[in-house]
């Protein structure tokens, strides 16, 4: 691979949104685990689960809040 540099936060994102669908590339799996550090992917996969969670929760109490 020619490419030696890590992964930048925005294809740090992209990999943890692809493998959370199950879709990630061969190619970016390799790059991830070649040079990406594992505490980064860590952090930014909890901070991506807790906005999840969040937006969910938002989401019912707005669909709760229009039912009443």
């Amino acid at each position: 691979m020619a490419d030696t540099k890590p992964p930048t936060l925005w294809q740090m994102l992209h990999s943890i949104v692809a493998a959370a669908f199950g879709v990630q590339s061969q190619k970016n799996r390799e790059r991830d685990f070649t040079y990406g550090k594992p505490v980064h992917f860590v952090v930014l996969g909890i901070v991506c689960t807790v906005v999840f969670a969040l937006g969910l929760f938002g989401v019912v109490k707005v669909v709760v809040w229009l039912a009443l």
